[in-house]
């Protein structure tokens, strides 16, 4: 198996357009046609994962944050990043990081950490807005369904909980064949007027090209008649953070010590508890204080996330709890994640999960 095949397998589920614009996602070392030997997944890739690596014969490290995030002008080994990247080329260890696009896929990271505290009802927090797209096309009855069945085997028609969404409104089409055309029906230099359909379908972007390629593929016309254009509408399914509420409400303290439990936590950095039972909770992932104003304004009683600084602290207002339960603890189980992803689809390739605690920080 080649690296492309798995990474494209990701990127499938977690597109780099995904990613935040000040995001470093994808494949940061080696090459894609390289042969892989074994993967190994972490949550961060510095060099005791690079040996990891060496030990379990991996060629391949997936971790969550990108060891390359800001620009590297040299690679002279000053520093813990050109150590990791010059260690891994020596090696000829491909390095791949998921990150952002992954925070932002529908059941990627919080969606993970909201699965672990059985959260209910559980939907993003804040979904993208303006990162869908709208195809119209015009299609001859006997090719409708026909031609909605390959776009939305392509990745069209999706609205959150539903699939194979469309609307088609009937028409009348015309169009004058040349000399050079090969027309399905019609005749050269003969206004033909069809009976067709207008066929709308709504697509995240990062699918167009192919939603357009099939299409062209399934559609019985010479030229394919069709307008693409790009929505406002929030997609439902791409977006940052969860929110969801728990299967029975519960104390304050009671739930605390729940998360500690979770997400194996030595302390919790948190508000004024409000002596309210918590039943609805809002999650981030790393760092998540962003994405405050909009858990006070679903009502969430409590947010949970990573990296709140001081002053962020005081936003909460007595309106909701905020517990800081620390950026690593927060997204310690991507790697169970990604490994299970992995696993389902290739269930018989060698995939190995991390055994360094790579949490640079300590509590005394």
């Amino acid at each position: 198996m080649q690296v492309k095949e798995i990474t494209n397998f990701l990127e499938s589920l977690a597109p780099l357009s995904s990613q935040e614009s000040y995001d470093n996602s994808g494949l940061l070392v080696g090459s894609p046609n390289d042969e892989v030997t074994g993967v190994l997944i972490s949550l961060d890739c510095i060099e005791a994962t690079i040996q990891e690596a060496i030990d379990k014969k991996c060629n391949l490290i997936i971790s969550h944050h990108p060891i390359i995030f800001g620009g590297l002008k040299k690679l002279n080994g000053k520093n813990y990043v050109e150590r990791t990247v010059i260690k891994a080329i020596q090696n000829n260890i491909a390095l791949y990081a998921i990150h952002t696009n992954l925070d932002n896929y529908k059941l990627g990271v919080n969606h993970k950490m909201g699965t672990l505290l059985n959260l209910q009802n559980a939907k993003i927090l804040a979904p993208v807005s303006n990162k869908l797209m709208k195809l119209s096309t015009y299609v001859p009855e006997d090719s409708k369904e026909l031609v909605l069945k390959a776009m939305h085997e392509a990745g069209a028609g999706h609205i959150g909980n539903y699939s194979e969404c469309s609307f088609s409104s009937p028409g009348m089409g015309t169009y004058l064949p040349n000399e050079e055309a090969n027309p399905t029906k019609g005749v050269h230099h003969i206004l033909s007027h069809e009976k067709e359909w207008k066929v709308e379908v709504i697509l995240p972007m990062h699918v167009q090209n192919k939603v357009i390629g099939a299409l062209i593929q399934a559609h019985p016309y010479e030229e394919v008649a069709y307008e693409i254009f790009s929505v406002a509408n929030q997609n439902q399914d791409e977006g940052a953070g969860r929110i969801g509420e728990l299967e029975s409400p519960m104390e304050e303290k009671d739930f605390l010590a729940l998360l500690k439990k979770t997400f194996n936590c030595d302390i919790i950095r948190h508000t004024s508890l409000r002596n309210k039972m918590i039943k609805k909770v809002a999650l981030c992932g790393g760092s998540g204080s962003f994405l405050l104003k909009e858990a006070k304004r679903q009502k969430a009683d409590i947010f949970i996330t990573g990296d709140f600084k001081y002053h962020e602290f005081f936003d909460a207002e007595n309106e909701i709890i905020i517990a800081d339960i620390g950026h690593f603890e927060s997204e310690q189980f991507t790697t169970n994640l990604l490994g299970e992803l992995l696993t389902e689809k290739m269930p018989k390739f060698a995939v190995h999960l991390t055994g360094i605690n790579t949490n640079p920080i300590k509590y005394f």
